[in-house]
C-alpha cells in the first residue's frame, strides 16, 4: 500500500509542474500588455519600461517561471499587476462564496443524481429509465449562462423567490444567493453522476453474489442498499473527483451571470486586464484541487479494492 501511495504522490507533483509549466506559457501567450494596461493608454513609453522592470516582468521567462513556482511553494505568489494587493489575501477575500457554490453543485446533483441512478438501474428500460436519460441529456446539453439566465427571470423576477445578482454573507443569505447558480451548476454536472453510478450498478446488479443474495429471498431495497451501492459507489466518486475542474469551471460563468464576489470572477477581471500572476496562480489551484481530490479517490479505491493496488504492480 505504501509502494502505491509513493508511486501515485509521485505522478501528482509531476501533473502539478506541469500544470504550472502550461498555465505559465500560455497566458504569457495571450496578446496584450499588461503594464500598458495597468497604466492606461496615456502612459509614455518611459513609465511602461520602469513599471516593467518594477514588475520583474523585463526578466528571462525562465526566471519569471522559477519564481512563481517557488511563491506557490512559499505560500507567497506575488503582486497582483491590477489590483496591487497581493494575490494570496485576494484569493482568500472571495474564495468563500466560490466553495459555496461547488459544494452547492454537488450536492445538487448527488441528492437529485442517486435515486435517479438506482431507480433506472433497478428497473432498466422501462418509462422511469427512459425519462431519466432524457432528462439528464437536455440538463447537460443546456449552456450554463442560458440557464441560469431562465431561472433568474422565472424564480427572481417573476415569482421573486430567489435574488438574482449578488452574494449575501451569513448562513441563510448565503443560501438564497447560491440556490439559483447552484441548481444550474447541479444539474449541469448531475448526467455524469446518473450515468457512471447506473452503468456501475447494472454491472453489479448481475453479479453472481446479486443472484444469490435474490435466491435466499431478500428484497431488492436490502441488496441495493447493503451490497450493490457499496461495490458502485467508487467509480463514480472517482469520476467526481476528476470532474470537480468541471465544476470550478462552470463557476466562472455563473459568477459573472448572478453577479457573485468569488475566484471566478477575479479569474474573469485577471483575464480581461492580462494579470499575468493572478491567473497563473488560480489555475494552478484549481488543477491542484482536481489532482488532490483524484489522488484522495484513487487511494480510497485502492483501500477498499486491493485489486487496484494488484493492477499497479503489473504495470
Amino acid at each position: 500500500m505504501l509502494n502505491y501511495f509513493a508511486r501515485r504522490a509521485g505522478i501528482a507533483v509531476v501533473q502539478l509542474l506541469g500544470l504550472a509549466l502550461v498555465a505559465f506559457a500560455l497566458i504569457h501567450l495571450v496578446p496584450g500588455n499588461p503594464v500598458r494596461t495597468m497604466l492606461g493608454a496615456r502612459a509614455t513609453p518611459e513609465q511602461v519600461a520602469a513599471a516593467t522592470r518594477r514588475l520583474g516582468l523585463d526578466r528571462p521567462l525562465v526566471d519569471q517561471f522559477g519564481s512563481f513556482v517557488w511563491g506557490l511553494l512559499s505560500g507567497n505568489p506575488g503582486q497582483s499587476i491590477t489590483f496591487a494587493q497581493p494575490i494570496a489575501s485576494l484569493i482568500s477575500e472571495r474564495i468563500l462564496p466560490s466553495f459555496l457554490l461547488i459544494c452547492y453543485g454537488l450536492v445538487v446533483a448527488i441528492v437529485v443524481g442517486t435515486p435517479l441512478a438506482v431507480f433506472s438501474a433497478v428497473r432498466p428500460g422501462g418509462a422511469f429509465d427512459h425519462g431519466t436519460r432524457l432528462f439528464t441529456t437536455v440538463a447537460f446539453a443546456m449552456p450554463t449562462f442560458w440557464l441560469g439566465l431562465v431561472l433568474a427571470l422565472l424564480f427572481g423576477l417573476k415569482l421573486h423567490w430567489l435574488p438574482v445578482a449578488g452574494y449575501t454573507s451569513g448562513f441563510v443569505g448565503a443560501i438564497r444567493s447560491l440556490t439559483l447558480p447552484g441548481v444550474v451548476l447541479g444539474l449541469s454536472l448531475l448526467v455524469i453522476v446518473v450515468r457512471t453510478l447506473r452503468t456501475s450498478m447494472r454491472k453489479v446488479l448481475t453479479a453472481e453474489f446479486v443472484e444469490a443474495e435474490r435466491a435466499r429471498g431478500f428484497s431488492t431495497f436490502r441488496i441495493v442498499t447493503r451490497h450493490v451501492m457499496r461495490s458502485a459507489v467508487m467509480p463514480t466518486i472517482t469520476v467526481l473527483a476528476v470532474n470537480v475542474g468541471f465544476l470550478i469551471g462552470g463557476t466562472v460563468v455563473l459568477e459573472q451571470v448572478f453577479q457573485i464576489p468569488g475566484v471566478g470572477s477575479l479569474l474573469f477581471l485577471a483575464v480581461e486586464h492580462r494579470d499575468y500572476p493572478v491567473v497563473e496562480t488560480i489555475a494552478v489551484m484549481a488543477g491542484a484541487v482536481v489532482v488532490v481530490l483524484s489522488l484522495l479517490a484513487d487511494l480510497a479505491q485502492a483501500l477498499m479494492d486491493p485489486r487496484v493496488r494488484l493492477g499497479a504492480r503489473t504495470v
